[in-house]
């Protein structure tokens, strides 16, 4: 790549911002909800969780409970699903070109849903038999959004042994096709597991103490590490195979590598929160607009502001149906469809 033709990197203002997004997401998420608390004292209780902090928050015990114990898991754990989701997304839109590709292009989505299905189904006719079992609804979400993907990757080499970005699309669509189907007939076989199929497909943060944020924790960090590391090969990417490869680059192992990487945070997300649509098209795509196209700047600040936009998601899901809460797949549908449909505009816009 010519030196002309570099893309600008992160700029500091922008990273000032992301973090900033973060907090404020963090201080909001704890403050308000059935139980309204004032943003400073939440501000100050959080100082007191760092070690040698110890501020007069003006919080009763059982203020402080809501916070550290009720409130503070879930806000995590949407930061956390919300990144990576978002991450993944941007790295989808980088390695196949695309600017509406998401995190369940190859099938993430189809295949959690037919794990989660068969799972409720199973239980609801087992019945007490599956009580002791060693997985539930977040391992089958994540083994089948990973079988989804390896899936996907098989039959996207049918035709050869290359991979394509378009064979790769082509394959998703076929697998989530197959899968979807595969889901409706076992939903239709057990209809009195509807409701708690569809709570979950509708996506949630709700969850009990910090286990589900250790259970991702992992997986977050591994697909963080491994995406953001190869930020300056996708911008190389997107300028094309010949010129990566005149650069020393190897175009296919990089793809891969983010594929799997992508693929990998993307159904650990799922496994603990559902399908949550739209993150990983709404975040990358307004990151591209406002700080650039270098995925030097788009990746980490997709995870920033994507970790930010789910847990304001989330907050708006808990407070705007009053005592009933409402989806969070909703409210991020009710942003995302419009959004989706002005990408769409602007990219046949923009076409030749």
């Amino acid at each position: 790549m010519t030196p002309g033709l570099r893309p600008a990197g992160l700029r500091p203002i922008w990273l000032v911002a992301g973090l900033v997004a973060v907090l404020l997401a963090l201080v909001a998420g704890l403050a308000f909800g059935s139980v309204a608390l004032p943003p400073a004292g939440v501000a100050a209780e959080l100082l007191n969780l760092l070690p040698g902090v110890r501020l007069h928050s003006g919080l009763t015990e059982r203020e402080i409970a809501i916070v550290t114990e009720l409130r503070l898991p879930r806000v995590i754990l949407g930061l956390l699903v919300g990144g990576m989701l978002a991450l993944a997304g941007a790295a989808y839109q980088g390695v196949f070109r695309n600017p509406l590709a998401d995190p369940h292009l190859l099938g993430v989505a189809a295949g959690a849903g037919l794990g989660v299905t068969v799972v409720i189904a199973f239980r609801s006719t087992a019945g007490e038999a599956t009580a002791n079992l060693p997985f539930g609804v977040p391992f089958a979400a994540f083994a089948g959004a990973l079988i989804a993907v390896a899936l996907t990757w098989l039959l996207g080499a049918a035709g050869g042994r290359d991979r394509s970005p378009a064979t790769l699309i082509l394959a998703g669509v076929a697998v989530s096709s197959f899968l979807a189907a595969a889901q409706t007939y076992v939903m239709q076989q057990h209809v009195d597991t509807l409701r708690e199929v569809y709570s979950w497909l509708l996506g949630r943060l709700a969850t009990a103490g910090w286990h589900d944020v250790l259970l991702i924790l992992p997986y977050a960090a591994v697909t963080g590490a491994i995406v953001l590391s190869q930020r300056r090969e996708l911008d190389v990417l997107t300028v094309g195979d010949e010129e990566a490869t005149g650069l020393g680059l190897h175009p296919q192992r990089s793809r891969y590598l983010l594929i799997v990487a992508a693929s990998l945070g993307t159904a650990a997300a799922v496994s603990v929160s559902g399908l949550i649509g739209f993150v990983g098209i709404i975040v990358p795509h307004t990151m591209r607009l406002l700080a650039g196209p270098s995925y030097r700047s788009i990746l980490p600040l997709s995870v920033l502001f994507g970790g930010a936009f789910l847990a304001l998601a989330d907050l708006l899901a808990r407070t705007a149906g009053g005592a009933a809460e409402i989806p969070i797949g909703v409210v991020t549908a009710f942003f995302g469809a419009p959004f989706f449909i002005v990408v769409l505009r602007t990219t046949r816009t923009a076409a030749p």
